[in-house]
C-alpha cells in the first residue's frame, strides 16, 4: 500500500502548472496561479472593435441634392419647428423666465397688476423700424385671451411703396423684446383690427377698399387667409368698423364702413355676408359711419357716429331695424364712440361718448335724445375716447396735440384729472384700456404705440363710486337745466 502511495505523488509538479486540476496545495502555491491566471482573464478583446464600427457609421452622410434640401425646408414640420423655435430663441434672448409661453392654444396665468405711484406713468412703447415707420396707428385691440397682447393696424407707408399698404401687428406686453409677436400684411390699408372673440388664433381687419381680412396666427404665411370679395354685396367703402358679437356656440362678424352698409359675416365662411342692411336716417342718403359700438350684452342695439357730425341709435332686427333716433350736436366729424361697458351695482350702459373734430367730446344716453354734457376743455381735434373697463365714472381721451388725458367725473367734470403729452407732440389717433383697467394704450400718427401704467389708487373704483356717478349726472343735469333757463330768460 505504501509503494503504491508513493507511486502516485510525482505528478505534483504537473499540478502546479496545470490551470483545471483542483488538487489541494499549499498557499503559495495558489497564489502562483493566481499570477498565471490574471493576464488569462482579459479576453473581451475582441468585443472592442464593436464601438468602433458603431463610430464609423455617422460619417457615412449622404449629401442632399438642392432640391432635396428645399423640399425639407418647404415642408409644415420644418416650417412649424423653425417658426416654434425662432420665436422661442427670440424671447430668451431678452428674458430669463417663462420663454416657452405659447399663444397657439396654451393657457396662461395672469400676473398681477405692478404697483404704480402717479396716475399715469410711461411703461413702453411699441416700434419696428421696418414695418411702423412711415405709417399712422389706425386702430387698436386687446386680445381677451391673451390680456398681454395688443394687435394695432396701420396703413400705407408712402416712402416704401413696395411694402404692403396694409399691416397689422401683434405686441406683446408680457416680454421685454422690441419686435412684434406677430406680422400680417395686406394689399389695402387696414383701417380696423380686432381679435375675433371666441377665437384667439384669428385676427379681424376692415381695409380702405371695403374688404374684410382674416389672418390667422397658426398660419405661416402673413398675408390672410380668407377675404371678403369686392362686391356690390359688401362693403365698396373704407371698413372703420368690426367687431364679433354673439356667444361662443352662436357669434357672428359685424362690420359697418362709410357707405353706409352693416354687413353681418360667418367667420368660416366670408364669400358673401349672412345679411346686411342700410343705414339711412328717414330715407335719406346712407350715413357715412366712421365709428360703432354695442352695449354690454346686446347684439342688436348699437349706437354710431358719422362723418357729418351726427350720432345715431339703431337696431340690427325686429320692427325698428335701421336706424331709430338722431343725437345731433357735434359740429364735425366723429372720431370716436364708446359704450359704458362696467358691471356694478348700478347699470350704466345706457351712457356713451363721443369725441369729434369740434374740439370737444360729448356725453350722451339712450334715454334721452339731447346732450347731457360737452367736454370742452380742449384745444384741438380729438380722435378718440374710451371708458374704463373697471371705473363707471373714468375715461381716457386723446387728441391731435400728443395728449392723453384721463377723467374722472366723480372728481372734476371740468378738466382732466390726469395729463401726459408726449414728447415732439404727435397726433395720437388711438386710445384703448387694457382688460386690467390699469394700462392705457395709445397710438400716434409716426406709427408709435404708447403704453402708460395707470396708478392703482387712481384707476381702481371705490364701494361708492357707482352712487357717486349717479349724484354726479343729476348736478350735470341740474346744472344744464339752469343754464337752459338763463338763456331762455336773455
Amino acid at each position: 500500500m505504501s509503494s503504491v502511495n508513493l507511486a502516485g505523488f510525482p505528478p505534483k509538479e504537473l499540478v502546479t502548472y496545470a490551470k483545471e486540476t483542483q488538487t489541494p496545495v499549499e498557499d503559495k502555491e495558489q497564489d502562483d496561479e493566481d499570477d498565471i491566471a490574471e493576464p488569462v482573464v482579459q479576453q473581451p478583446e475582441p468585443e472592442e472593435p464593436q464601438p468602433e464600427e458603431k463610430e464609423e457609421e455617422p460619417e457615412v452622410v449622404k449629401e442632399l441634392t438642392s432640391d432635396e434640401k428645399q423640399q425639407i425646408v418647404n415642408s409644415s414640420d420644418f416650417l412649424s419647428f423653425f417658426d416654434r423655435a425662432s420665436r422661442v430663441m427670440e424671447r430668451a434672448l431678452f428674458e430669463e423666465s417663462d420663454i416657452f409661453m405659447d399663444y397657439t392654444g396654451e393657457e396662461r396665468d395672469r400676473e398681477g397688476d405692478k404697483d404704480a405711484s402717479a396716475k399715469l406713468s410711461l411703461n413702453r412703447q411699441f416700434f419696428d423700424d421696418r414695418w411702423s415707420k412711415h405709417r399712422v396707428v389706425s386702430s387698436l385691440d386687446w386680445s381677451n385671451q391673451y390680456p398681454e397682447l395688443l394687435v394695432a393696424s396701420y396703413n400705407n407707408n408712402e416712402e416704401s411703396p413696395h411694402e404692403p399698404d396694409g399691416v397689422a401687428l401683434i405686441w406683446n406686453m408680457k416680454f421685454k423684446k422690441t419686435t412684434p409677436e406677430y406680422i400680417f400684411h395686406c394689399q389695402s390699408p387696414v383701417m380696423s383690427a380686432s381679435f375675433a372673440r371666441f377665437h384667439p388664433n384669428l385676427v379681424v381687419g376692415g381695409t380702405y377698399s371695403g374688404q374684410i381680412v382674416l389672418w390667422d396666427n397658426r398660419s405661416y404665411k402673413r398675408t390672410p387667409v380668407q377675404r371678403t370679395p369686392l362686391s356690390a354685396a359688401a362693403h365698396t367703402h373704407p371698413v372703420y368698423c368690426v367687431s364679433v358679437l354673439g356667444t361662443q356656440n352662436a357669434h357672428n362678424l359685424i362690420s359697418v364702413s362709410t357707405d353706409g352698409k352693416m354687413c353681418s359675416w360667418n367667420l368660416d365662411m366670408l364669400s358673401q355676408p349672412q345679411d346686411s342692411m342700410e343705414l339711412q336716417h328717414k330715407q335719406s342718403k346712407p350715413v357715412a359711419v366712421t365709428c360703432m359700438d354695442f352695449p354690454t350684452n346686446d347684439v342688436n342695439n348699437f349706437v354710431v357716429g358719422s362723418e357729418e357730425g351726427a350720432v345715431y341709435n339703431a337696431s340690427r332686427h325686429g320692427s325698428k331695424a335701421g336706424i331709430n333716433e338722431v343725437f345731433e350736436g357735434h359740429q364735425g366729424p366723429v372720431t370716436g364712440i364708446d359704450c359704458n361697458h362696467v358691471q356694478g351695482q348700478i347699470d350704466f350702459s345706457h351712457l356713451f361718448l363721443t369725441s369729434s373734430f369740434d374740439w370737444t367730446i360729448k356725453l350722451w344716453s339712450t334715454k334721452q335724445q339731447k346732450l347731457v354734457y360737452s367736454f370742452e376743455d380742449n384745444s384741438d381735434y380729438i380722435y378718440d375716447v374710451m371708458w374704463s373697463p373697471i371705473h363707471p365714472a373714468l375715461f381716457a381721451s386723446v387728441d391731435s396735440m400728443g395728449r392723453l388725458d384721463v377723467w374722472n367725473l366723480n372728481n372734476d367734470t371740468e378738466v382732466p384729472s390726469a395729463r401726459v403729452t408726449l414728447d415732439a407732440q404727435p397726433a395720437i389717433n388711438r386710445v384703448r384700456w387694457a382688460h386690467s383697467g390699469y394700462q392705457i394704450a395709445a397710438g400716434d400718427a409716426d406709427g408709435r404705440i404708447w403704453i402708460y401704467d395707470v396708478g392703482e389708487s387712481f384707476a381702481t373704483p371705490r364701494m361708492d363710486e357707482w352712487s357717486r356717478f349717479v349724484r354726479t349726472l343729476t348736478d350735470i343735469k341740474a346744472n344744464a337745466a339752469d343754464m337752459e333757463a338763463d338763456s331762455l330768460m336773455r
